[in-house]
């Protein structure tokens, strides 16, 4: 599937990702995210296109909120789920949603998988279709395709051509490099050591121990765990390479873990946990953000992004980018109360963007 590029390849949208959220049940019927993906293909039975597509009974795990607009659509006398959603679960990574070959009809295709998602909300009397974190491409074809336009925001670092973690520092003002510098120290004054593992480096045991780190994270903080035990093995071992484990242990124990992948030029920071009698100040900052920089530096990758929300992650240089979404409501009375709502959001992130910009934690000439 297009893009071809290896810069370009996003290891969300493999079968191996996809396919193990379905496999150890993370994205099925019973959970609320029924797949109804779309292939399209020529006279031959050869694959031109993908949809990642998913029949929704409920807003969770999108990272693109839209509560208040399903409050909105049932005040106005109407049911806003089931809906369709075109996305990766539980994943806010931006990328390809339209996936098409590199061939001379790209385009077409393209089109008609558009068409075809669209023909499904109407077929399935659903509310509304929602592709969310597609490409800024994609984001400015589906609005010639009738889909309101949103955008988001999001926080990734950026390698200039660093050789190592100092290098980076140096761009840094000296108040944040300080700060950095000491949250670093205090992992070893805790007797912690900081260990990335790849690939075959991925045991079965790391498995095992990252997934209690993951479900203390979500009993204490989210509520309720999306993927299950079974998905971390069966993705680690799909994926190989492209998984990235960042672990701590202190002594032989294993006691935090952060979760990424590797797709391109970038590295994907995903999932963090420790044990829940575990309170290490600055691990969290040392796994998530510090460890994936020095991999990042390391394998010479371009950028990181660190997923959704948190300011926190300003000042340890991930800066805010933006981010896109498209939806379309069969309802034209409720698509336009929507727009409308979109057109002062837009200004509120844009103006957001900007003081956080000017605000950061680079030397001024440095280019955010």
């Amino acid at each position: 599937m297009d893009p071809t590029g290896p810069e370009k390849f996003n290891p969300f949208l493999t079968h191996g990702f996809l396919s193990s959220l379905e496999e150890t049940g993370c994205a099925v019927k019973e959970t609320g995210w029924m797949p109804r993906h779309i292939i399209a293909k020529d006279e031959c039975d050869n694959i031109l296109g993908v949809v990642p597509l998913y029949l929704k009974s409920h807003s969770s795990g999108e990272f693109v909120f839209d509560y208040s607009w399903a409050d909105a659509y049932y005040s106005y006398g109407s049911r806003y789920y089931p809906k369709l959603q075109c996305c990766v679960p539980f994943t806010p990574v931006t990328g390809q949603r339209i996936l098409v070959r590199n061939n001379s009809y790209k385009d077409q295709v393209f089109d008609s998988l558009v068409s075809a998602m669209k023909d499904l909300t109407a077929k399935f009397q659903v509310s509304s279709l929602h592709v969310t974190f597609p490409t800024e491409s994609e984001w400015d074809k589906m609005k010639e395709k009738g889909f309101l336009q949103r955008t988001g925001m999001q926080y990734h670092w950026k390698n200039r051509n660093y050789k190592n973690f100092d290098e980076f520092l140096m761009d840094m003002k000296q108040s944040k490099r300080k700060n950095i510098r000491q949250e670093r120290k205090k992992i070893s004054t805790q007797n912690l050591t900081m260990k990335r593992l790849r690939g075959y480096e991925i045991k079965a045991k790391h498995w095992d121990s990252f997934y209690k780190f993951y479900r203390n994270t979500t009993d204490n903080k989210w509520g309720s765990p999306y993927l299950t035990r079974d998905f971390f093995h069966n993705m680690g071992s799909k994926m190989e390479d492209q998984v990235l484990l960042v672990v701590a242990e202190e002594g032989d124990e294993l006691v935090a873990g952060a979760l990424n992948l590797i797709g391109g030029d970038t590295l994907f920071g995903r999932l963090w946990g420790c044990l829940p009698r575990a309170y290490y100040p600055s691990l969290h900052f040392e796994a998530c953000y510090y460890q994936a920089i020095e991999a990042a530096i390391e394998l010479n990758l371009n950028k990181v992004e660190a997923g959704a929300q948190g300011e926190h992650k300003i000042q340890r240089g991930y800066m805010p980018v933006t981010t896109y979404s498209c939806h379309y409501f069969l309802d034209k009375g409720f698509e336009k109360a929507i727009n409308e709502f979109l057109v002062r959001e837009t200004a509120q992130v844009k103006l957001v963007m900007k003081l956080l910009h000017e605000s950061g934690p680079f030397k001024d000439g440095i280019q955010t």
